[in-house]
């Protein structure tokens, strides 16, 4: 991390982490932030799901709420950017405040409620998107919609024709009874309906499916046993938890989804056992806690193809997408390999 990034941090870190939000979104569409291009090799070159990444180290859903700021993510250092969650009508989510730092646990509590600006406004921004990037999208459902499974499907088919990707999010903790998607039966219905519109698009793309860490062994093995039988294209493993488990900070009380440094074992446990069950026949995305190279390389091994991150960022400043993916080079030559996908699932057993 750079001095000036450095004091940047300081200065958003005195203000309430929302505004800094904000404001670290206005300085990127401002170009106001240092942007080191695309950081690639022909070890970090990477596919998965038919998609060809330049790294596998990709920005989370949730920094990017509304896809202001895609052409300076594009050029930042990550392999693939995941925007929104967006869903069919803006909302406004929950009442402020509902996003905490807990800087002793390098983590943050979040209760936001999909609060995003609506399909129709990030459509129209991602229509004028950057043509050599990877983009997705992570859709959700609106809080007050009486067809959750619906929005997903209407969301996907207004904006797929300007993504590369889009991810079905039924595990934010923020939405009431949004998890309930989870079970088996709700998430065939839903997922069906979902790859139903998507195989019907002019240009169907891949549809991954993001799930929750607060799950038991039968829970991951439905969800694995679902991905199969609806075709979904990669499982994106995990969201926030609800657990506050060693937690030391003085928000660590707030509800919400506890995303961050705490979240990496949890996260890496159900990542490698869903590695045991898919056998390598659908993809994994791995996120949760990482916040550098040690941890992306940790959970490729475990059984992920690419990794995401964003609370990392809070701490470590944007500068981090390079970071990981230089220092993920370093250790694939360390260690032989001569691709990540040869790293794949080489570590899993540490982790069951």
């Amino acid at each position: 991390m750079k001095v000036i990034e450095k004091l940047g941090l300081g200065a958003l870190h005195r203000l309430d982490p929302e505004t800094a939000h904000g404001l670290s979104i206005k300085a990127l569409k401002a170009g106001l932030v240092p942007l080191p291009g695309p950081i690639t090799s022909p070890r970090l070159w990477t596919q998965v799901a038919g998609l060809d990444l330049p790294n596998p180290v990709g920005l989370a859903a949730g920094f990017d709420k509304n896809a202001e700021a895609l052409a300076p993510l594009a050029r930042s250092g990550f392999g693939f950017i995941e925007v929104g969650a967006a869903t069919p009508r803006p909302q406004p989510g929950n009442p402020r405040p509902r996003l905490f730092r807990l800087t002793e646990d390098r983590a943050a509590i979040n209760r936001f409620g999909f609060n995003n600006e609506g399909m129709e406004a990030i459509a129209a921004r991602l229509a004028k998107r950057p043509r050599d990037a990877v983009i997705g999208l992570n859709l959700g459902a609106n809080k007050d919609s009486t067809d959750r499974p619906g929005d997903f499907a209407r969301v996907l088919e207004h904006c797929a024709a300007h993504l590369d990707f889009a991810t079905v999010n039924v595990s934010s903790p923020n939405t009431e009874k949004l998890r309930d998607l989870q079970g088996r039966a709700a998430l065939t219905a839903l997922l069906s309906g979902v790859i139903e519109t998507r195989d019907a698009l002019d240009r169907p793309i891949p549809v991954f499916l993001k799930i929750a860490p607060d799950l038991n062994e039968a829970e991951i093995g439905d969800i694995a046993a679902v991905a199969r039988d609806t075709g979904i294209d990669a499982v994106i493993a995990t969201n926030t938890t609800l657990s506050r488990e060693g937690l030391r900070s003085a928000h660590k009380g707030e509800t919400g989804g506890l995303s961050g440094a705490p979240l990496f074992e949890k996260s890496t446990r159900v990542l490698a056992r869903l590695s045991v069950l898919m056998q390598g026949e659908i993809p994994l995305i791995g996120v949760g806690g990482v916040s550098s190279a040690e941890d992306a390389y940790a959970k490729i091994r475990a059984g992920a193809s690419a990794v995401q991150f964003y609370t990392a960022m809070v701490y470590g400043g944007l500068s981090l997408a390079g970071e990981i993916a230089r220092g993920l080079d370093a250790l694939l030559a360390r260690d032989g390999f001569a691709s990540v996908a040869e790293a794949v699932g080489t570590g899993r057993e540490d982790w069951l």
